[in-house]
Parts: C-alpha cells; structure tokens; sequence
C-alpha cells in the first residue's frame, strides 16, 4: 500500500494520537484521491487490464475511476455478489445517489476501514478518523463542528460511522435539498440536544470567529454582542433562544445564515 499515512488532526488542529480503529481508518492516498473523485463528480467506469486484482475478484471491466486522479481500489475482503446485493439495498434508501455512486462510496468506505464486517465485528470510521476525512477532503477546521457532523452521520450513537451511516450521510452533505441541510445545519449547532440554539451554544460556537485585540479589556465582549446581533435576526418569537422554526424562517430569508454559527457542509471550493 503505497502513499504517506494520513492522521488524525488533534484540537488545536495537529497531528494528535490515532486509536486501533483509527490505525485502520485512513490509509492511503489513493482512497482519499478517490474521495476527491467523488466530490468532483468524476467517477467513470475503467477497463482493467487482465490479471488485475480488479478482474479476478470479479470487477472485470467496470472499475470506478477518476479520469484525472486514477481508480478507486477494490473493496479488501469483499466479493463481487455481496457488494451488489449491498449497493443494491443501500441504494433503495438514497435520494440523491445512483447506484454507480452508491457502489463507488462503499469500495471508498472499506478501502478507508482496510477490511470488511465479519461474524462479531463491526467496523467503521472512528471520530478521529471522520475528522480527519472533513479535514483533508472536504476543507473544515473547526474542531467542535467537526464533532458535531460526527454525531449527525453517527445515527446510531455507536461512536463509528458505518457502511450505510456514511452513504445516507453523505448523500445529504454533499447534495441534500435546502430542507434536508436546514434540518441537518440545525442539528449541528443545537449542542446539547434539546431543540434549541441558546445563547450560551452560540457563544461557544462563535467565538473564534472574531480576532480578539490585545487591548481589549473584555475580549468575550465582541462575541456577546455578536450573539445579540445574530438573535436580533433570526429569533424571531424574541425568547432569547432559536427553536427549528426560527432558524428555518430566517435561512428562507437569507439563505447565507443556513451556516450562521460555523461551516458544518463542505467548503464551496471543494465542490468546484
């Protein structure tokens, strides 16, 4: 397997310490080009030659392939009937991926992993190994956002993402409607869960959007007003805290404040 090793990035945004699962998680080049390849929207079949790995675990002809960044490698340890039967049920359940896409992510997802679910094991990407992939492919940095799109794409609450998690989720990243991201956005930033963006969660997650001066007595100050600011718009019931309804009223409005407390959806430039 050739290509550097990509780590997991730590709070302050360094290199941190990888777990077992994370070991596994990210491990090539090659996978994270075909991530690229899948953003970009470029994934075209590609013969392969005869003797490939390809075409003796039955790819035959039709690997996926990137045209600028070459193939997506197969999917390690799986044959060619159980990944149809699994791009078969996966896609049934996807609104904005065909089948071809949903057959590309699943090879990506276990060639991320390195291996396969067997008897008594589950496998997936870990948070260090997800913050590591929003990282690097899809251009976020925030550390306390990227634990939160961690908790959307984890339905199950199990601490890893899994095959079918990391399908749905992306689906909805990458080309969910405005009412699916609305809805995603907002579970984002409600922190704790409970229906609301409170000041306080505002707060946090908008502190390190301004540059704070030396000279300031209160350098919290400028947050505080920022919050005030931001309720003065969006709350619109004036409780002093945003419920769904409120958020979804004012992004209809104005579309830019769907990311009004930090970038959860993929870098623009990305996308390009």
């Amino acid at each position: 397997m050739g290509g550097a090793r990509l780590l997991p990035w730590s709070r302050r945004g360094q290199p941190g310490s990888q777990s077992a699962a994370g070991r596994a998680v990210v491990m090539a080049t090659p996978s994270v080009r075909a991530a690229h390849a899948l953003v970009d929207g470029d994934l075209t079949p590609l013969p392969q030659p005869q003797g490939s790995r390809a075409s003796r675990e039955g790819l035959g002809s039709r690997a996926p392939r990137d045209p600028r960044r070459g193939p997506i490698p197969w999917a390690p340890g799986m044959n060619r009937k159980k990944l149809q039967k699994l791009t078969d049920t996966l896609t049934k359940n996807c609104k904005h991926f065909n089948k071809f896409e949903v057959n590309c992510l699943i090879r990506l997802f276990y060639n991320l992993v390195g291996g396969v679910e067997r008897q008594g094991l589950i496998i997936g990407l870990d948070r260090n190994a997800f913050r590591n992939i929003l990282h690097v492919t899809f251009g976020m940095t925030d550390d306390m956002i990227m634990d939160r799109v961690f908790r959307a794409f984890d339905k199950d609450n199990d601490g890893c993402v899994n095959v079918s998690e990391w399908v749905h989720g992306l689906s909805l990243f990458l080309r969910g409607s405005l009412e699916e991201k609305m809805k995603y956005c907002f579970e984002v930033f409600d922190l704790n869960g409970d229906g609301f963006i409170s000041k306080e969660e505002m707060f946090h997650m908008l502190k390190n959007s301004l540059l704070k001066q030396p000279t300031e007595e209160d350098p919290d100050e400028g947050i505080k007003d920022l919050v005030e600011i931001t309720l003065k718009k969006m709350d619109h019931d004036h409780d002093g805290k945003l419920s769904f309804a409120d958020y979804e009223l004012a992004v209809r409005k104005e579309t830019l404040l769907l990311e009004a407390f930090g970038p959860c959806l993929p870098d623009p430039k990305v996308l390009m």
